[in-house]
């Protein structure tokens, strides 16, 4: 027992140096609180626990549960009256303890990397009565490390860069890998860096994975991109030892090494003359290999050039020749200059030995184009004065053709800008002309538009402003500035202020309006005071008006101007007598109405006035309602007789049958109103009998209305639309024969209208008709 005990502490001593004691029984006796075979406890202490920390170690392979150690207590006899109790860190699932004999086991296998220390409490129990015979006590069992973890990396590939032409030894990057084991416990964690690819450019600190070049001149412009492996190993690189590797894309920045170069020395651009200021006739350009900002260039013309002038295009880098003054074929064709090209930004490491800058020669040909003409001016500024009468002279343009030619212009005016054509312009010599005379108060200036156009290309036009200021004449009378409302107080006193007036004139004299008013002296009621700063007071001669006397007065005011000519109007202000009170605010301006004994008022005698024409109004219209009832006769004269067809739809039984029906109806429908059946009596028939009509289908009604058609379709003279006309055809026969005297005999003495006096009262004034013409009754 003790042996043990000694091997055991030995392990102990290695494994955890300060745990290491004095080799005595007692001290191993108390360290591990265990009993002599025959019962006696060596040197019992106070505390019965005198251990704090077990070991193991993880990744255990075997069958059966892992031994970790053995609690024992002073107060455990061998009785079995003793029962150990462990609680923490995975008590009763990974370590069980056997409450006999204090055996700690684990039941899995632990991995120090998920957790490296478990702490857990030991108890001590009364087996009987659960009685607490040691209070807890607080250990740790720590998982010892083995190597089962291999460098890795955070990434799978690496990107970094680093300027060319760097010296050996410039750091580009550090690359560094974790290990998952112990960092403090062997070597299991200690790793050393390699590279694996990527020599002989570059290099790497095996402790610190720092990466550096290690090939001096390395120009990006030969080769740009570069794959590098680094290898990361631990067990400080020994044999046996895990590993891991990345990649590290590195790629080499541009630094500013090269000087631009132009591939060709000479360029030649052509240009044609009617290119505007500013337009580019021509690109040229230089090489550099850099990229980027050192790449970028700068043009320029040496020396400058009146004419010509070159700038960079930052998209492109490109030069681009542009035209600061107009190219004329006539006076010069061909210009040479030369061009100059540098680096925008340099790099003073590289600038000794090499010029950053290259030259170029630029040859430019003027090419001819027929050319639009040109107006000695631009824009026109001409004056006229408003009372300048139609026709008269107002100014002229001039335009050219540039072109050696010289070919003739025409002038023409833009009648987009003359709409209300107030001018003309002669196409041969440009003079301008008044169409119409103009007003400048109206609109003080006109601003047309000239066109001029070559005679032989109507093509080449030019358009020219030319504004047209009205001067003016003063030929606009002053007027009142505004529409007065001037009434004097019943109790004013002579001398009195009543108004105060001002004009306006729509002319305008170079020296400013000065106006002068007046009134008649003879006006016995009010008088004018001229301010002699455009403005007047309006007094009063007297005191005393009435409304009874007058109500109104009109005051004639005669104003001036001190143009020339010299312009008056008259304008007359209306003035009302007002009633006021002390102070001289009005209170009423109607006229008092007067008594009749004094005479009619003026609103009276329109009040009379208008009623008689009401009257007479009322008459007129009831007289022609009278004229338009009166009836005319049925028939004027005896020589005026006239069939009346009207529509019935009764049939009589002939000219024998003179109780069917009154012949008035035939003369006045509106009888037929009077002579509806009477309710009060029964008819002896209530549907009387009606006699068909032996022609169907009326077709001679028909043929006759279709004869009268083609006659109207075919006739040229109709009318263009649909008209109604109507015919009084009464058929072609009847078997009561016709009832109209149209075809009867030669004369009315051939017929004895005698009966006709017996067909009783309803025909008396047919018999009176026909009976009074009778031959017999006339002699």
């Amino acid at each position: 027992m003790i042996t043990n005990q000694v091997l055991l502490l030995l392990m102990l001593s290695i494994l955890w140096p300060s745990a290491a004691l004095p080799f005595t029984p007692g001290n191993i006796g108390n360290l591990f609180g265990m009993q002599e075979s025959d019962g006696r406890v060596l040197q019992r202490s106070k505390r019965g626990w005198m251990w704090n920390q077990f070991f193991l170690l993880e990744e255990y392979t075997g069958n059966d549960h892992q031994y970790v150690g053995k609690l024992h207590s002073s107060m455990d006899k061998g009785e079995g009256n003793v029962k150990y109790v462990l609680t923490g860190d995975g008590a009763g699932t990974l370590f069980l303890i056997d409450e006999k004999s204090g055996d700690i086991h684990a039941t899995k296998r632990l991995d120090r990397e998920e957790k490296a220390m478990y702490t857990l409490y030991a108890k001590v129990l009364d087996k009987n009565t659960n009685a607490e015979l040691e209070s807890d006590t607080e250990f740790n069992i720590k998982i010892h490390d083995i190597n089962d973890n291999e460098p890795k990396f955070a990434k799978d590939i690496y990107f970094a860069s680093v300027p060319e032409m760097s010296e050996v030894g410039t750091s580009v990057a550090t690359i560094t890998a974790t290990d998952a084991d112990d960092q403090t416990y062997g070597n299991s964690a200690k790793l050393v860096y390699s590279i694996l690819q990527g020599q002989p450019y570059f290099s790497v600190d095996s402790e610190n994975g720092t990466i550096k070049t290690a090939l001096p001149g390395m120009d990006r412009e030969v080769k740009e991109n570069y794959q590098v492996v680094i290898q990361a190993k631990d067990m400080a690189g020994q044999m046996g030892g895990l590993s891991g590797t990345t990649t590290v894309s590195i790629r080499l920045s541009d630094v500013n090494d090269s000087p631009p170069r132009f591939a060709n020395h000479s360029f030649r651009v052509t240009a044609v003359e009617s290119t505007e200021i500013g337009g580019a006739i021509g690109r040229i350009k230089a090489d550099d290999p850099d990229v980027d900002r050192n790449a970028e260039m700068e043009y320029s013309i040496v020396g400058g050039h009146d004419i010509f002038n070159i700038i960079t295009d930052q998209t492109t880098q490109e030069g681009v020749i542009i035209i600061k003054k107009g190219l004329d074929y006539e006076s010069k064709r061909d210009y040479e200059f030369r061009v100059e090209v540098r680096n925008t930004y340099l790099d003073a490491r590289f600038i000794h030995g090499l010029q950053f800058k290259d030259y170029a020669t630029v040859k430019v040909t003027v090419e001819d184009v027929d050319e639009p003409p040109v107006f000695t001016r631009n824009p026109y500024v001409i004056e006229v004065h408003e009372d300048t009468a139609a026709g008269s002279f107002v100014g002229v343009v001039s335009a050219r053709d540039p072109d050696a030619d010289n070919k003739p212009v025409k002038y023409s005016i833009d009648r987009h800008t003359d709409l209300e054509r107030l001018f003309n312009i002669d196409s041969v010599n440009g003079t301008i002309t008044t169409l119409k005379a103009l007003d400048r108060e109206m609109s003080k200036w006109h601003n047309i538009s000239v066109v001029a156009t070559e005679i032989n290309n109507p093509r080449q036009t030019t358009r020219v402003p030319v504004f047209i200021k009205v001067l003016d004449v003063n030929d606009n009378a002053p007027e009142f500035a505004m529409s007065y409302d001037t009434f004097v107080c019943e109790n004013v006193k002579a001398g009195q202020l009543i108004q105060t007036i001002s004009a306006v004139d729509t002319d305008e004299p170079l020296l400013g309006h000065k106006f002068v008013f007046s009134i008649s002296a003879t006006n016995p009621n009010f008088t004018i005071v001229d301010r002699e700063d455009n403005t007047a007071n309006i007094l009063t001669r007297r005191g005393g008006f009435s409304r009874r006397e007058m109500s109104m007065y009109f005051l004639p005011v005669v104003i001036s101007d001190n143009d020339y000519p010299i312009q008056s109007s008259t304008s007359t202000l209306i003035i009302r007598v007002c009633a006021c009170d002390s102070r001289g605010n009005m209170q009423s301006c109607n006229p008092e109405v007067l008594p009749f004994s004094d005479g009619l008022t003026t609103g009276a005698l329109v009040a009379i006035l208008l009623c008689v024409i009401i009257l007479l109004m009322i008459v007129v219209l009831f007289a022609a309602l009278r004229r338009q009832r009166k009836k005319e006769p049925l028939i004027i004269s005896k020589e005026d007789v006239r069939d009346n067809v009207v529509s019935y739809n009764d049939e009589g039984g002939g000219e024998e049958d003179t109780q069917a029906f009154d012949i008035g109806t035939l003369r006045n429908p509106e009888v037929m109103d009077a002579n509806k059946l009477r309710r009060d009596i029964i008819p002896e028939m209530l549907f009387p009998f009606r006699r068909t009509s032996p022609i169907k289908d009326n077709t001679d009604v028909r043929d006759f209305i279709n004869g009268r058609l083609q006659e109207n379709d075919s006739d040229p003279t109709a009318p263009p639309y649909d008209s109604l006309a109507t015919y009084a055809y009464e058929g072609s026969g009847s078997l009561a024969e016709s009832l109209s005297s149209l075809e009867s005999a030669a004369t009315e003495g051939d017929h004895d209208y005698d009966y006709l006096s017996n067909w009783g009262p309803q025909f008396k004034k047919l018999a009176e008709m026909y009976i009074g013409k009778s031959p017999d009754r006339e002699t």
